[in-house]
């Protein structure tokens, strides 16, 4: 059995250990002991929790702060209001109401009856077993301490919890459209994350989330005939079965039980998450480093096949992220049908079940991408969701063009991975109504600006990298900040100089423009003139971001050959991307020169073409003006 003394040691050999090359960086820690049992004819639970909570920041903690997610889903909350205010409501947490002549969207929230909302509630908060004095706002629990926690002290917190499963409207919830019995994400008393911005204690309005780094140690009890999958490992493999239980054992638990207990340990995670039904079918595959995949989900016999295909997937999967980023680090993952779309949690994601094979690969593609960039580099989601959920757009994307590849018709040219997500950003841009990825996840003024801006334009952040760096720098800088910043909370800069360290290139402007403002990449061929026997070249910057320009001249006698301009502050000069051509790195452009302007001697035929990034990576505005075809 692992026990917290056994994962104490997996710390202490370095399997978990906190690593970062940020001299100064703290993080605080958070162990979690819960004892929960779960009523499944009431949806109600109640529960103990202890919390040891160390101080690892040079400040005196004098309060802290608990997020309880499930008190959202009450009409008047701020999810609520959110619903009913913003232009686009996510249309799974809305229904259609015909009001005379007029179609109205009405949030679901808002007319849940007393039984079917959402809520916890917390009592006997004590303090190193002192009483200390609690508030309820919203979705935040406040606690002002009874003593400070003192610089490098720990604390022992102890409370008691009652909460109710609300009706799944989103992430958590009881019986989903699809028949599930319970998604229990977001369902426990949360400490919020205090770092060196301070506390980060923001009301659950629909967004991302941020976490203390901790070890749990929970024990569910819950009617015998239901089968729970999610985070940690199962300790008790043999009073359970389920398909837990190893070849050849006996499972042994009393057969007049009307509950099960299952105990649970997760290692090192900053959240803990499961779904439970009675009739889930549980399968487990061994993969890579003896990691075990686990799947659970409906015996609907319209989607089983693809549920049975998809599993040799998922261990392709885990190959490339463990290739491509780095290796995962704990031995169990879990695919669990609940929730309502796909969403990430420690060591484990819920999904909906009822999806086509090619959509069931492509999701978990996507959320099991997570468990990289945002399980295991654990960004702060609400302040920077792009990082997150655009750089696991980004790796999930070219792992199914590995695993599972669009078949391209006779005659046509292979898609890029990333065109969607160019076409996304291009048509924000068109609408003039873009936000900076600068913007708090919750105060986007649309719903698809903030999908666009975290998921498109944050994967375009790396594409368009690969395009600043070379694409093998861009590998090897997803490497290096995965190994620089594994259970850490990187930003932005980390990111920055993670591809600074492999390359030594200048990069801080690339994230001021690209993150930081609106501003837009547009290059143009301004002219091409004849001056005896040499060709003028003049190159123009219409946008305010700078960008280093590739170029590719054809010839009327059907040679080619590249140019490279340097962007001068970036004091940098990437490989050649086409070695199979002749390369001529020209002089820089700064930024104040709009215009640049190079020779070519006339010692060959005439030019025929010139294009400006023929790759098309660079997130150029308006491509029209990039190519000169000569008439």
């Amino acid at each position: 059995m692992r026990t917290f003394v056994a994962t104490a040691l997996l710390l202490a050999t370095g399997l978990y250990a906190q690593q970062t090359p940020n001299k100064g960086y703290w993080q605080q820690h958070a162990d979690y002991k819960m004892d929960v049992s779960i009523d499944v004819k009431s949806y109600k639970y109640t529960g103990k929790q202890e919390l040891v909570y160390t101080n690892n920041s040079p400040d005196t903690i004098r309060r802290v702060f608990y997020h309880l997610y499930p008190n959202a889903f009450q009409p008047g909350s701020e999810m609520d209001a959110r619903l009913q205010t913003v232009a686009d409501p996510d249309k799974r947490m809305v229904k259609t109401v015909i009001n005379g002549d007029k179609t109205v969207k009405e949030s679901r929230i808002a007319t849940l009856k007393p039984n079917e909302i959402g809520y916890l509630n917390i009592a006997n908060f004590k303090q190193d077993g002192a009483d200390a004095k609690t508030k309820t706002e919203g979705t935040i629990l406040e606690v002002n301490l009874n003593q400070p926690i003192l610089p490098g002290k720990s604390a022992t917190f102890s409370l008691d919890f009652a909460g109710q499963v609300p009706l799944q409207i989103r992430r958590s919830g009881r019986n989903s459209d699809e028949n599930v019995a319970l998604s229990m994400t977001q369902w426990y008393p949360k400490m919020a994350e205090y770092d060196f911005e301070g506390w980060h204690a923001d009301p659950y309005i629909g967004r991302e989330f941020h976490g203390v780094w901790g070890n749990f140690d929970v024990n569910i009890t819950i009617d015998k005939s239901y089968t729970i999958g999610g985070s940690g490992y199962l300790q008790n493999k043999n009073e359970i079965g389920k398909g837990y239980e190893d070849a050849g054992t006996v499972v042994k638990y009393p057969k007049k039980a009307k509950t099960l207990t299952w105990h649970f340990i997760a290692p090192n995670v900053h959240d803990f998450a499961w779904g439970a039904d009675p009739e889930y079918i549980h399968d487990k595959l061994v993969a890579a480093n003896g990691v075990e995949l686990h799947f659970f989900y409906k015996n609907n016999p319209e989607f089983l096949e693809g549920w049975k295909k998809m599993q040799p997937k998922v261990a392709e999967l885990l190959e490339f992220y463990n290739k491509n980023v780095g290796p995962y680090p704990y031995k169990q993952y879990s695919v669990v049908q609940g929730g309502d779309g796909g969403m990430e949690y420690a060591m484990c994601t819920l999904i909906t079940g009822n999806r086509t094979y090619g959509s069931l690969v492509g999701v978990t593609a996507h959320e099991f991408a997570h468990s990289w960039f945002q399980h295991i580099l654990a960004t702060n989601e609400s302040k920077y969701p792009w990082m997150d959920e655009g750089f696991t757009s980004y790796i999930s994307d070219l792992a199914m063009d590995t695993v599972l590849p669009k078949k391209v018709k006779e005659g046509e040219e292979p898609q890029s991975p990333f065109k969607p997500a160019y076409d996304n950003y291009f048509g924000m841009v068109k609408t003039g109504k873009e936000q900076p990825l600068t913007t708090h996840g919750d105060r986007y003024d649309t719903n698809r600006l903030y999908s666009i801006s975290s998921y498109s334009k944050g994967e375009l952040f790396l594409a368009q990298l690969g395009y600043l760096i070379g694409e093998d720098k861009l590998a090897e800088t997803i490497k290096r900040y995965f190994a620089d910043f594994k259970f850490t909370h990187p930003t932005p800069n980390d990111v920055q100089r993670s591809a600074e360290r492999v390359t030594g290139a200048h990069l801080d402007w690339y994230v001021t423009e690209w993150c930081n403002t609106p501003n837009t990449i547009d290059y143009a061929i301004k002219e091409l003139k004849e001056d005896g026997n040499n060709t003028k070249i003049t190159l123009e910057r219409k946008g305010r971001m700078p960008m280093p320009i590739d170029l590719i001249v054809a010839y009327d006698d059907n040679t080619q050959e590249s140019f490279y301009v340097p962007l001068q502050m970036m004091h940098y000069e990437k490989d050649n991307p086409y070695p199979n051509l002749k390369r001529t790195v020209l002089k820089g452009w700064d930024w104040a020169h709009q215009t640049y302007e190079f020779t070519l001697p006339r010692t060959k035929d005439a030019i025929r073409i010139l294009v400006i990034d023929p790759s098309e990576t660079m997130a150029d505005v308006n491509k029209e003006d990039n190519v000169y075809y000569r008439k």
